[in-house]
């Protein structure tokens, strides 16, 4: 069931176009600071935008801040949404269930799609972002004496090797981060029929997690908001690393992950499936 739920995920041309369009807007950002050579001042803009003139192999960390707020979690939104609601939408989700194939196996097969397709979307992004910062801005060799080398957060040298490893640490932070939010629009595909219904309730969830935490009234709900510790990947680029809302984060993704899985299987295990 996994080897069809990742052909059918190859071969669909709108998630292609969703990675197409997550990749490109970093790629428009990229082009306007190199023709117009003007970066956002430190402590304003997006994340790593002030230090990316000077180094192109720190785009990819750019490139990540710029579509995790909204575009990538709508990408996650609009998949997970389809996963089964599409299919009850469309009729096929009957047609699937009369197969020899249990509702907890064809929901398991739809998480570790869903997985895969965080990880391939935030991969490519990566890759691209890299590969157009490095041709844009070069690798900053110059600024600090070593090819592809930059400069940390916290002031300190990152060599490219340094740089590697926690860049492949915040992909897998924010793949983490992610799937916790795929999960909720998991969940809400299995209670309606309509896959749109489904991606704008787990974006109804994205906005008011967002504005909840803004709110000083909100203060003792905020560290149990999906959002809440989003952006805690770009401390993987300070010297030392710091863990404390790197592990909070992990441990509250983690349980979203259990409890909308838990919540979705219990559902549709008992779901009357007519279309």
């Amino acid at each position: 069931m996994i080897v069809v739920e990742l052909r059918k995920l190859v071969l669909r041309p709108r998630v292609w176009l969703s990675i197409f369009l997550l990749c490109a807007v970093p790629a428009l950002v990229a082009v306007l600071l190199a023709v117009s050579d003007l970066a956002p001042p430190p402590g304003q803009g997006g994340a790593f935008l002030s230090a990316v003139l000077d180094n192109g192999s720190l785009y990819p960390a750019a490139a990540l801040a710029m579509v995790l707020p909204v575009f990538l979690p709508l990408a996650v939104a609009v998949y997970a949404g389809d996963a089964i609601a599409g299919e009850a939408g469309t009729g096929t989700l009957r047609y699937l269930l009369v197969r020899p194939v249990g509702r907890p196996r064809l929901l398991s097969a739809k998480l570790v799609a869903l997985a895969i397709y965080i990880v391939l979307a935030v991969l490519i992004v990566v890759v691209v972002s890299l590969a157009v910062g490095v041709a844009l801005f070069g690798t900053g060799a110059e600024a600090v004496g070593q090819a592809g080398a930059v400069t940390s957060l916290s002031g300190a040298t990152l060599e490219p090797a340094q740089l590697a490893v926690r860049l492949l640490a915040a992909i897998g932070y924010i793949v983490v981060s992610m799937l916790g939010f795929g999960t909720i629009a998991l969940f809400f595909s299995t209670l309606s029929d309509s896959a749109l219904g489904a991606a704008l309730s787990s974006l109804a969830v994205l906005i008011a997690s967002s504005i909840l935490e803004t709110l000083d009234a909100a203060a003792p709900i905020k560290p149990y908001l999906p959002t809440n510790y989003w952006l805690s990947w770009i401390d993987f680029f300070r010297d030392p690393v710091l863990w404390t809302n790197i592990d909070r984060g992990l441990l509250l993704q983690a349980g979203y992950v259990v409890v909308f899985f838990g919540a979705a299987w219990a559902n549709f295990g008992t779901k009357d499936v007519t279309s």
